[in-house]
């Protein structure tokens, strides 16, 4: 299979999305973990409400991407949350519901979600 300048010009996009959050354009970073035991206690669902979210907010500054397995599978489904310099937040048991508050909580107003998260770094929340 050849690339095609229009591919070459979509992996260059997505790249550039992917540094927002480093060169400053960019507020936030979701990351959906999406690991075997992520998919299989329901991260699909995880993805498309914070996907959901996103669309609905009409913002352009927030990252959204998937990972492999977070090493934590009795939490799952999971996903940490990245505000511009500050230190990463992992959210676990989400629920659809979860996720509309942490979106609204935290990705859009930067005040963390407590009683759902485990920890802030490698610290632990309670």
């Amino acid at each position: 299979m050849k690339l095609k300048p229009e591919d070459i010009n979509r992996i260059a996009e997505k790249m550039h999305a992917a540094a927002n959050l480093r060169d400053g354009s960019g507020i936030a970073r979701i990351v959906v973990h999406m690991g075997t035991c992520g998919i299989a206690s329901g991260s699909r669902n995880i993805m498309k409400a914070f996907m959901d979210e996103l669309n609905k907010s009409g913002r352009k500054d927030i990252l959204f991407t998937t990972s492999g397995c977070a090493g934590l599978c009795s939490h799952e489904p999971m996903a940490t949350i990245e505000r511009k310099d500050e230190t990463p937040v992992k959210y676990i048991e989400l629920t659809p519901e979860k996720v509309h508050e942490i979106f609204e909580k935290h990705v859009l107003n930067g005040k963390i979600v407590t009683e759902y998260a485990l920890g802030k770094g490698s610290e632990r929340m309670a």
